[in-house]
């Protein structure tokens, strides 16, 4: 067995005999470079020659450590990279002229590493031509949308050998491969600053005993790791464990590690300089170090937004992703000191949205006052642009005087003297939603029946008995809705909008707060106040049903079209099916 200051010796001397240049950037590498002792003892050895050329005993040796191959992990959205991530997998991103992943595997395979696995999720078509230019093996995560990538790392299980962990992001200035490698590590770099990373401790022989998330400054983890056979084995071995626990689904790998580090192989870190490995987590990082980035980012976007504020790309900068919605994906961005929002729509939803019906509400709320946010938006791609608003919170579920605001809102809102000739149908919207469903699987509402039959009859008792339609948002749930610190309230988000049954909005701000009778009781009558009455509320109440039918038909369409609906599934049909129960909410 070699030591590792032989090993790094005879694998330079390998690399040099395959042509390959020196690599300056490994700081380790460069001690040995320099420690005239090591190289002696191998000339002894009959390792290497006097004027430092390989010998075969000396490649003989370096075989039991000899790389299997690599695993790129390419499933994940890349959230925080708003607004490209939105349009093309971070993958594909060009830096200095070189996709991402292009690079890396042509690094990889520059070092006799031939054997690459890419694991796709988040737009997989985009990367499917990477199998026939560079033969590489492609395989599906089918859950890249609801865990992290120590599912990725299940899904390419039989691909964990003697093996580099890369991710399709990592930009190397050097080619950091090998075709053999010493023990299991991660790359990393040391600094003064404090990162969004993990960062380690280190013995005396840079085995890895302690990983701390983000502390100011020390070796910070960033790039490639490589795993040996036994660590693989050892990792599969606990992550296979967690899968039916879950409390890593939403983490990276290396907490895991960090948890675990006692029951795993030796794992040691591997310092590079840290102008040598680059990761781009956000836009700004990239505009930094590819200035062909600041004036033209290749983005559909970053264009949407220049020609609504006229203003250069540079201009436009701060990029912030705001949490993830039900039906499309936001982010923040500032021009000028100003904060604006840009809503990007989620897929599938052109066939349940009609944008330019949503315009036409968007225009009518800002016109009334309900909505004072909206600046712009296109109603054939569906991106819609809105001022900001900082200083305000979400409505509290549990607090009676919140509910009394949600509600006086909602009553100034329906009634304003506005009709239009679109609205919101939700019984009728569910049934045609469902048969989009059953083109896909014919079977998929079997079950649900005697569901939508309970819910049926509700919606019929509820035609002519005197409640007027009226102009609706559609969809109350608490995150659109805005209390400002002067107690005013802004609704926003107006999708589902239109002339519609006032008990939409209404029973679905009670579906999402997933009241209990008297809880939905007490809001119906904040809401109707002195119109109450028995009649009025069975109405209300029905439409509690009728709504979380609704939403739940939507949840399962759009998961049909890959989106993570895990949660609020289970939540709407939960509330359909207590709602539906009339003769249980009659009891209270």
């Amino acid at each position: 067995m070699l030591s590792k200051q032989e090993f790094y010796a005879l694998n330079h001397r390998y690399n040099a005999a395959q042509g390959r240049a020196a690599l300056t950037s490994d700081v380790y590498l460069n001690r040995i470079l320099e420690d005239s002792e090591v190289w002696d003892a191998l000339v002894k050895k009959g390792m290497i020659t006097e004027n430092g050329t390989l010998c075969e005993k000396g490649k003989a040796a370096l075989e039991p450590y000899r790389v299997d191959n690599a695993v790129i992990l390419a499933a994940g959205s890349a959230t925080r990279f708003v607004p490209l991530s939105l349009e093309q997998h971070k993958g594909l991103y060009e830096v200095k002229g070189e996709k991402l992943i292009e690079r890396q595997i042509k690094q990889l395979m520059e070092a006799g590493i031939k054997d690459i696995t890419v694991v796709l999720g988040y737009k997989k078509e985009q990367l499917s031509y990477l199998a026939d230019k560079f033969g590489v093996r492609l395989i599906f995560n089918p859950l890249y949308n609801m865990r992290n990538n120590i599912e990725s790392l299940c899904t390419a299980a039989e691909e964990l050998k003697n093996t580099y962990i890369c991710v399709c992001d990592s930009y190397f200035t050097e080619n950091p491969f090998n075709a053999y490698e010493y023990q299991a590590f991660n790359a990393g770099y040391s600094t003064s600053e404090k990162a969004d990373e993990m960062y380690v401790h280190i013995d005396k022989d840079n085995r890895i005993v302690r990983m701390v998330p983000e502390q100011d400054g020390g070796l910070v983890l960033l790039g490639h790791a490589y795993w040996t056979a036994e660590f693989s084995r050892r990792f599969l071995a606990l992550a296979e464990q967690d899968r039916t626990a879950g409390k890593y689904h939403r983490a990276f790998w290396e907490w895991m590690v960090k948890d675990t580090l006692e029951e795993l192989p030796p794992f040691y870190f591997k310092e590079y300089r840290p102008d040598a490995i680059h990761e781009f987590d956000r836009f700004e990082q990239l505009r930094a170090f590819d200035n062909n980035y600041i004036g033209h980012t290749h983005s559909d976007i970053i264009r949407n937004i220049k020609l609504v504020f006229r203003c250069d790309e540079e201009d436009i900068a701060d990029f912030r992703k705001v949490n993830e919605g039900l039906t499309n994906t936001s982010f923040i961005f500032r021009i000028n000191g100003t904060d604006y929002i840009y809503r990007h729509p989620g897929e599938g939803t052109e066939y349940i949205i009609n944008r330019r019906n949503e315009k036409r509400s968007l225009i009518l709320a800002k016109e009334y006052g309900i909505d004072p946010t909206y600046i712009y938006m296109d109603v054939n791609e569906g991106w819609k642009i809105s001022e900001f608003i900082a200083d305000f919170r979400e409505p509290d579920y549990s607090s009676p005087d919140d509910t009394g605001k949600v509600m006086e809102s909602l009553r100034r809102l329906h009634s304003l003297p506005v009709t239009v000739d679109y609205g919101m149908r939700p019984w009728e919207d569910a049934l045609k939603m469902e048969e989009l469903l059953k083109e896909k699987d014919p079977d998929c509402f079997r079950k649900y029946e005697e569901l939508k039959e309970s819910v049926g009859r509700l919606y019929r008792r509820t035609l002519d008995d005197g409640i007027q339609k009226c102009f609706c948002h559609g969809d109350t749930y608490r995150p659109n809705w805005m209390i400002r610190s002067d107690g005013s309230t802004v609704l926003i988000d107006w999708e589902y909008s239109g002339y519609a049954d006032p008990g939409i909005d209404v029973g679905y701000y009670i579906v999402d707060a997933m009241y209990g009778y008297d809880e939905a009781k007490a809001a119906i009558h904040s809401y109707l106040q002195e119109s109450w009455s028995v009649e009025r509320e069975f109405h209300f109440m029905a439409y509690t049903a009728i709504i979380a039918y609704y939403w739940f038909v939507w949840a399962m369409y759009r998961a049909s079209c890959g989106a993570d609906m895990s949660g609020v599934l289970e939540n709407w049909l939960y509330m359909a099916e207590k709602y539906a129960d009339e003769e249980a909410w009659n009891g209270h």
